[in-house]
């Protein structure tokens, strides 16, 4: 212990005040639990204060000065303007809000808020470093930790982000102005969001992709509906190319250099002739290739506290840890890094050391692309589905036929369930198109009830809404659809 250190103790000690972190210290202080969480950046953590929060924000603003730039069709003729330090102060407000009310709910529920960096000593106490100068430390002891200090945007070789011109996502959502050009790296899910909402600002986007279409890991038929709204807000992509370096010119922007991707992995990203590299003109670089766990500050290995080789915290079905009393939830466990798993991983660690019968469970995990139109995907796909040996029924509904849809003017894409043919249960489901991100709730309750097609197809849903599409599916999969045509 540093001389002069106070030392304090507690029953669990969070660390990162996240959707994981405040989450699990909010569940423990409601289960009586004495409760310190400590963060030490801001409130919410990155998930509502740079990141799912303020992109939805801007998704939103600019999706609304879109849609009234494109709605002749409706007889509807606007040229909006777009005041973007007025839209960033609006989000910035939304933010605000929203973080402030996370600090009162751990009030509220009698959590010690500590400001500060953790860092473990040994399996039973923490070092809480306390920015600003002369600000100090001290130790704190405690019966149970909680580790859920989230992740951070991956660094790509020569575009550090330090560099003024090269943007990672938190610092795209705070520019002041809007870009004339913008290259983004990466067509995952930050990338392909952030790409369309400076698209609709009226940016010339380019998105440079190393593999050979957007957002990896989702089926073809998703995809479709959002590359080809892409294409149409002029989004320009380009396939099997990995950034490689940038240059300054001279106050006029930037050039990024990017050659191809087989090439570049095998050759270890030496040097390419100039006629196989890609040269793009821009103001910025955004770099979108994926997240990390912050695993790396905290001494895990004081506290005996194993990683994989990626660093993300090795956990059980209950968010334990190799160490039995230290647990771990959120971004820096482990995929999927949702906001909305970490929170259910955090509540599950509050219930264990309370002594409650809690159990992770990913059955029904939702998963949402806010790109323009939304993706969503709940439990397993047709082919995951058949590699788990079901026998599979498919039912689909095309928003096109959906009359809300056609009075949104937003009818591209579908609703797609996936059940057991033997039995009909609900096993997954995957929707493209208008409030795709509301309507997988449903698919998700079904999948976690475990409904059959019966129990959907039979549920009266409300006319007309875009939730019709839903039973409408379901009875597509019996061959019974009133508003399409049955397979």
């Amino acid at each position: 212990m540093v001389v002069g250190d106070v030392t304090t103790g507690t029953d669990v000690l969070a660390i990162g005040a996240g959707p994981a972190g405040y989450v699990a210290a909010i569940r423990a202080g409601q289960l009586d639990l004495d409760v310190t969480l400590v963060e030490k950046d801001a409130y919410g953590g990155t998930c509502l204060n740079y990141g799912c929060i303020p992109s939805k924000a801007l998704i939103t603003a600019t999706d609304i000065a879109h849609e009234a730039a494109t709605a002749e069709e409706m007889g509807i003729h606007a040229d909006p303007a777009i005041d973007l330090a007025g839209m960033i102060e609006w989000k910035d407000g939304v933010v605000d809000q929203l973080t402030s009310g996370v600090e009162k709910l751990c009030k509220a529920n009698q959590v010690t808020l500590l400001e500060g960096t953790a860092r473990f000593v040994d399996d039973q106490t923490v070092r809480v470093s306390h920015s600003g100068e002369g600000q100090g430390s001290e130790t704190l002891e405690f019966e149970h930790a909680i580790v859920a200090t989230g992740s951070r945007p991956i660094e790509i070789p020569n575009f550090e982000y330090a560099d003024e011109p090269v943007l990672n996502s938190r610092e795209a959502l705070a520019l002041d102005s809007v870009p004339d050009s913008l290259v983004v790296v990466g067509a995952g899910y930050i990338g392909m969001e952030l790409a369309g909402v400076f698209a609709k600002l009226g940016t010339d986007v380019t998105v440079l992709e190393m593999l050979d279409s957007i957002l990896p890991g989702y089926d073809d038929d998703l995809k479709r509906p959002v590359k080809k709204r892409a294409n149409e807000l002029g989004i320009d992509f380009e396939f099997g190319y990995t950034a490689s370096e940038w240059h300054d010119r001279d106050g006029d922007g930037i050039r990024v250099i990017a050659e191809p991707a087989d090439q570049a992995a095998a050759d270890g990203g030496s040097e390419q002739a100039a006629d196989e590299r890609l040269t793009l003109d821009t103001d910025h670089v955004l770099v979108a290739v994926g997240r990390e766990p912050v695993s790396d500050t905290l001494a895990l290995e004081d506290a005996g506290v194993e990683t994989d080789d990626r660093g993300f915290i090795r956990t059980d079905s209950r968010a334990r840890t190799n160490v039995d009393h230290i647990f771990a939830a959120g971004d820096v466990a482990g995929e999927p890094m949702l906001a909305h798993k970490g929170s259910a991983e955090g509540k599950v660690a509050a219930e264990v050391i309370a002594g409650e019968p809690a159990a992770l469970d990913h059955q029904a995990m939702p998963a949402v692309v806010f790109t323009d139109p939304e993706i969503a995907t709940v439990g397993m796909t047709e082919s995951e589905a058949a590699e788990a040996g079901f026998e599979t029924v498919i039912g689909k509904f095309p928003f096109r036929a959906s009359g809300r849809a056609l009075t949104t003017g937003d009818s591209d894409g579908f609703v797609k369930i996936v059940a057991d043919e033997a039995d009909g249960y609900v096993l997954g489901a995957s929707i493209v198109g208008p409030e795709a991100s509301e309507l997988i709730a449903e698919f998700g309750l079904a999948i976690e009830l475990g409904a059959t097609l019966e129990d959907v197809a039979a549920t009266v849903h409300a006319h007309p809404t875009l939730s019709e599409s839903v039973m409408e599916a379901a009875e597509n999969a019996l061959g019974h659809a009133i508003h399409t045509l049955n397979r």
